[in-house]
């Protein structure tokens, strides 16, 4: 029969609890375990004492009289044989590959000492527990039955909080990222005192009201610590409470909003002088000198982050003047063509122009084509003193009614005329001090579009009327005077023509994505080269006269709606 850990009388209630649970869609780790028993198959051909065994009392002395004759029936099996059923990769019944190494040494003693295969040996021969994305959402007392435990890896499960009185105390390896981990007071009111390792990467662990836990009072031989991608923000806080880990030689904070303050990795490596790996890179003796003196320089660390973004040039645009469009009249309106670039980025930051070459920076070039070139815009962020660099030019206001997300702020360039190569050669910096919004902006990433606008001006009638008027008023009065002393060569300067706009025809020649979040990992720069491909051109159509002019409501609607 198939393996399971033996439920004993006096758990019977727990075992209705774990029931309920599993009905309501939790599980427990302990549930998670005998699961992954039952994978193992530790009763089942060809482990386990089942009638497929040979048993060794067969050979006997007539089989030595014999010595070729087979021993056994067709239905029984050598040891080597089955053996190698359980051994062999290619086997039907080889372990599944998220299986470990300790997993593969009890199916073999499940064929060679079946009678060993009991609850008692079961919880003693464990000393790592892998358990990764298996729905687990509670940590249950019957964990402590494992009592050489010394690794527990719970990732890519449902984990909210942990009572660490339920962690076996022989722990030295706890591993729990991945999870929805809010708060450390559980975890941290009877914590293993041997443990070395501890992650708590990818959870929602928030700033300050969770760092007093990492504090050698908790953790006084930890070694290695992972809190990366959770929302600590307080880099000052943090280190403070950190540098009480005396024994701490690997630290990992990358994907923290704290990683984007400037000066971020110095201050770190300086004030925890005993660290050797700082998210995941080695710490050199030369950065090591680089940075020596500035955790006595607190006053310097200011908990906003600076980005850049630069942009640059645009090519492969074709050309928008018809040949149609050379020939004007005076009812054909005045057509203007002007691109621009948008991004977007975090709201309630402060963006200003800047030339500064002090910040490392991302260039990332965008566009459309119609050779199959790329449409270039260098777009670019600095990471070396935790800013993000994207050159942009000054919001300009449209008349179109724009609706964006309350979440992003949209930046444009400066409008420029066509050109075989638009230059945008434009660079904003930007803070901000809401550092949680800024990285789940860079996770998320931005957009980046290649906007064409068109405006049609029209010659406004009463101003031909009165043009009309003086230049019949001024013929008259050549003819009462005569031919005029220069021979008439002399011509009346004409007034301009005053025109009226419309508002404009917007039209997206391309938008891609970019990814920012490489930004968090420890990237000092940013550079994409985004082709948006052939540009397809959109049928001319005659542009209407004054009368059938649509509404301008209705034209900004259609426009602000792109197929």
């Amino acid at each position: 029969m198939c393996f399971g850990c033996h439920v004993p009388a006096d758990s019977a209630r727990a075992e209705a609890r774990r029931r309920r649970r599993q009905t309501m869609g939790g599980l427990s780790a302990s549930a998670a375990f005998r699961e992954h028993l039952r994978r193992l198959c530790l009763g089942e051909f060809p482990c386990g004492a089942g009638s497929w065994v040979r048993a060794p009392a067969r050979c006997s002395v007539q089989a030595s009289v014999v010595p070729h004759q087979e021993i056994g029936t067709p239905s029984e099996e050598s040891l080597e044989t089955l053996m190698e059923f359980v051994s062999s990769q290619d086997s039907p019944w080889a372990l599944p590959p998220d299986c470990s190494p300790e997993d593969q040494h009890l199916r073999e003693l499940a064929v060679q000492s079946p009678q060993l295969i009991r609850d008692n040996f079961i919880f003693l021969f464990f000393r790592s527990l892998r358990i990764v994305d298996k729905g687990v959402n509670e940590v249950d007392e019957h964990l402590l039955k494992f009592h050489n435990l010394e690794e527990l890896i719970l990732s890519a499960n449902q984990i909210s909080k942990i009572n660490s009185a339920h962690l076996p105390r022989t722990l030295k390896v706890l591993e729990l990222c991945g999870n929805e981990i809010i708060g450390l007071q559980d975890l941290c009111s009877h914590p293993p005192p041997e443990l070395q390792h501890l992650g708590l990467g990818y959870n929602r662990l928030l700033g300050s009201s969770e760092d007093k836990y990492l504090t050698a009072e908790f953790w006084p031989n930890l070694l290695s610590l992972d809190l990366s991608f959770n929302n600590f923000t307080d880099l000052l806080g943090i280190v403070s409470k950190l540098a009480t880990l005396r024994r701490l030689r690997t630290l990992v904070l990358r994907g923290n909003p704290l990683v984007l303050i400037p000066g971020y990795r110095g201050f770190v490596m300086d004030s925890l002088p005993k660290l050797c790996i700082l998210d995941d890179r080695n710490i050199s003796p030369d950065e090591k000198h680089q940075f020596h003196g500035l955790s006595s320089k607190p006053d310097l660390i200011v908990n906003k982050a600076q980005l850049v973004v630069s942009v640059g040039k645009i090519t492969g645009v074709p050309n928008p003047i018809k040949p149609e469009e050379l020939e004007s009249s005076p009812e054909s309106p005045v057509i203007t063509h002007s691109y621009y670039v948008t991004y977007e980025f975090v709201e309630r930051e402060k963006a200003e122009d800047t030339n500064s070459d002090e910040l490392t920076s991302v260039d990332l070039f965008t566009g459309v084509s119609t050779t199959g070139h790329a449409t270039q815009c260098p777009f670019h962020v600095p990471h070396d003193r935790g800013s993000l660099c994207s050159g942009i030019s000054e919001v300009m206001g449209l008349t179109a009614p724009f609706v964006f997300s309350c979440l992003v702020n949209r930046h444009l360039t400066l409008r420029k005329p066509w050109a075989e190569t638009i230059e945008c050669s434009h660079r904003k910096e930007h803070i901000t001090g809401d550092l949680v919004a800024l990285k789940a902006f860079l996770i998320a990433g931005t957009t980046v579009t290649v906007v064409e606008e068109k405006v049609l001006s029209w010659p406004i009638a009463a101003a031909l009327a009165e043009d009309a008027g003086k230049k019949g008023k001024a013929e008259k009065g050549k003819a009462e005077k005569g031919k005029p002393k220069d021979g008439g060569k002399k011509k009346k300067k004409e007034s301009p023509v005053e025109l009226c706009s419309d508002p404009p025809l917007l039209r997206n020649l391309g938008s891609g994505h970019v990814n920012l979040e490489s930004l968090l990992t420890g990237d000092q720069l940013v550079a994409v080269v985004c082709d948006f491909g052939v540009l397809i051109a959109e049928e001319t159509t005659q542009p209407p006269s004054p009368k059938e002019k649509v509404p301008a409501t209705l034209i900004l609607a259609a426009n602000h709606h792109p197929s």
